[in-house]
């Protein structure tokens, strides 16, 4: 097993006034060329906005995007036709494929706090692709959730890649072991609140830790704990 550990206080990011931000991997302004990702993981974004704010129409291509909103309501438009209003607890994915435009806003009276994360495409060139799913994650109890897995997997959100996206809550009486789909895979833990012990290493507020070489994961927490697993191709 081959680890490697990003801690809270080395990510990137900026302060825009109505929007500030934290960058786990390189982003925008930020450039760290130790982290420019994990594996298929190209982002990791941590963002707070302000009510009545957001980001202006832009594009993308050829990336698989995933927002999972923790507090407020984001309201997602693009050049597909879509329209829709994601809850705090929801997740979002986006296949830009060929090429999408989206704009994302605040509607709302109170702060909007989301993860945007990024994964690179198996396949360039595809159609666009839109879907959203009300998780409720709040209500969720000890364990994983799955968010986001691999194109053909029924009953959940599907992206263009071999990757598996879980939402996961523990406390100190429900440990975890995690089995990898693919012996080839990696897997990063982003700790999103409580203290988490993963392979061994102890995880703050917004740590995570990189695995790989290995079939299976162990997973802790001495207290209630949130955090993001993603299981992605390393090449």
């Amino acid at each position: 097993m081959t680890t490697i550990l990003h801690t809270a206080k080395e990510r990137g990011g900026a302060d825009h006034g109505w929007l500030k931000t934290r960058h786990s991997f390189s982003f925008a302004h930020w450039y760290e060329p130790t982290r420019m990702g994990f594996g298929a993981l190209r982002v990791i974004n941590d963002d707070w906005i302000a009510p009545h704010e957001g980001f202006g129409a832009h594009s993308h291509k050829d990336m698989e995007i995933i927002t999972l909103v923790m507090q407020g309501t984001l309201t997602h438009e693009d050049s597909m036709g879509t329209l829709g209003v994601i809850s705090a607890g929801d997740v979002q994915i986006m296949s830009a494929g060929t090429g999408v435009t989206h704009s994302e806003r605040n509607d709302g009276d109170e702060p909007l706090e989301l993860f945007q994360l990024w994964i690179e495409a198996k396949e360039k060139g595809i159609a666009p692709r839109y879907g959203q799913n009300e998780l409720h994650l709040s209500e969720q109890g000890p364990g994983l959730t799955l968010l986001v897995a691999p194109l053909d997997t029924p009953e959940v959100l599907t992206i263009n890649q071999d990757a598996y996206i879980y939402y996961g809550t523990l406390d100190e009486t429900h440990p975890l072991e995690y089995a990898l789909h693919a012996p080839a895979n990696g897997v990063y833990v982003f700790v999103i609140d409580g203290t988490l012990t993963v392979a061994g290493e102890t995880l703050s507020p917004r740590d995570a830790l990189g695995v790989t070489d290995a079939t299976s994961l162990s997973l802790s927490s001495s207290s209630v704990s949130q955090f993001l697993l993603f299981e992605v191709p390393m090449s």
